[in-house]
């Protein structure tokens, strides 16, 4: 398993480690909601049946006693008879009432029936009433949960959001900080490396033009591909030392870039695959030919990889005039990649190969968006077919040749 599916695991298992604890909490809760519930429906239902007494009985002393279980209730509540007019309420807005006539004696209260038909209808939502009789006549107790209750079912979420939101701070915080210290170290790396080249390359080139010199050998076609190559670390070193600063775009013709580093990828991997260019010639976009040659050469060597026996690799450039745009597609006839793994292929240490580090696709995509302002992405892929890899680069002009077309 390579650390990339390791770390992907981790992230699985803290998940589902946290929705246990998420459940756990919200379960609970719900528990203790029930139970609180409970014990308010008892204190409501004793509470109408004291009101049942209270109105029907003559004794001083259950009345004393009945008008105390009445002030008991602490949930708002409304009754009303089977008409569903409010016959009286409990716990509601002190400062209304319901009763005209008591309205024009007590001016301090105001006559709203539409706020208790309001509360009376909310009441009915949330639970079913109490029902018991007054002098043959049918009222009806309807209650609304208390404050304390109300509150207990929504602290969770709000608990648990609160703690997501700091959480979700905090590991982008901490993330930001990390990746920091992997670019300054990576950074770091890549121009020590590019230093540590520079040496060797540099003696390379000049034994080359020793053997030149002695064997009289300018034109010989194996010198000359052996200069190539140390042209190539030449240009490998200035890519490294190119990391962690702004590299500077210049206006290029993409076909032109592009076919320049296929005609020399092409002649360095076995002859069972084929390369194919096409498309526009014409098209122009600010490029870093260096690190844009960084990306191809990522690219090819992965379809190189990805082919097992014979195969072609196509290169295809074309461009959206409007949205301008300039696209290059590599296609090649490999092993393909599973949808699932689009957006995965991209992440650093992601390989399919034992040896891999599983960088190569993580720099290209860093170099395309990072220092040329595109985007690089599957395009489309199918196991067992192949796969296309799409770059978008911006900022495409036409040259005069496409102008007078």
């Amino acid at each position: 398993m390579n650390p990339y599916q390791q770390k992907k695991r981790w992230k699985y298992l803290l998940l589902v480690f946290a929705v246990v604890i998420a459940s756990g909490s919200l379960l609970y809760t719900s528990h203790l909601a029930r139970n609180i519930a409970r014990s308010e429906r008892t204190r409501a239902e004793v509470w109408a049946l004291s009101m049942k007494q209270l109105l029907q009985s003559d004794d001083d002393d259950f009345l004393s006693y009945t008008y105390a279980v009445r002030d008991s209730l602490s949930v708002p509540a409304i009754v009303t008879n089977s008409k569903g007019e409010v016959q009286f309420t409990r716990g509601l807005d002190p400062t209304k009432t319901h009763i005209k006539l008591e309205a024009e004696t007590n001016k301090a209260k105001t006559y709203d029936p539409e706020y208790f038909k309001r509360e009376l209808a909310y009441m009915k939502e949330q639970h079913s009433p109490i029902k018991y009789k007054v002098y043959g006549e049918q009222w009806l107790v309807y209650y609304k949960d208390s404050a304390l209750l109300t509150q207990l079912k929504f602290f969770p979420y709000i608990q648990l959001s609160v703690i997501a939101i700091f959480l979700l701070m905090a590991y982008t915080a901490f993330s930001s900080s990390r990746k920091s210290e992997q670019n300054q170290v990576w950074v770091g790396l890549a121009k020590e490396t590019a230093h540590q080249l520079g040496t060797p390359i540099s003696s390379l080139m000049a034994w080359i033009e020793l053997m030149k010199e002695k064997f009289n050998a300018t034109d010989d076609a194996l010198i000359a591909e052996m200069e190539n190559d140390v042209k190539r670390l030449e240009i490998v070193a200035d890519r490294f030392s190119k990391i962690g600063s702004t590299p500077k775009l210049e206006e290029h013709k993409v076909y032109e870039v592009v076919k320049d580093f296929v005609d020399y990828f092409k002649v360095r991997v076995s002859k069972n695959i084929s390369f194919e260019l096409s498309g526009n010639p014409h098209l122009q976009a600010g490029l870093n030919v260096p690190l844009f040659d960084w990306v191809l050469e990522n690219l090819l060597k992965n379809a190189v990889n990805a082919i097992e026996g014979k195969g072609s690799i196509k290169v295809d450039v074309s461009g959206n005039k409007i949205k301008k745009q300039v696209f290059i597609d590599v296609t090649d006839t490999g092993k393909g990649i599973p949808r699932s793994k689009f957006d995965t292929v991209f992440q650093p240490g992601y390989t399919t190969r034992k040896r891999g580090w599983g960088l190569g696709l993580s720099l290209t995509k860093r170099m395309i968006e990072s220092y040329h302002g595109g985007q690089i992405f599957v395009k489309d892929s199918e196991v067992g077919k192949g796969t296309t890899f799409r770059i978008i680069l911006k900022n495409i002009r036409h040259d005069k040749q496409t102008k007078r077309r």
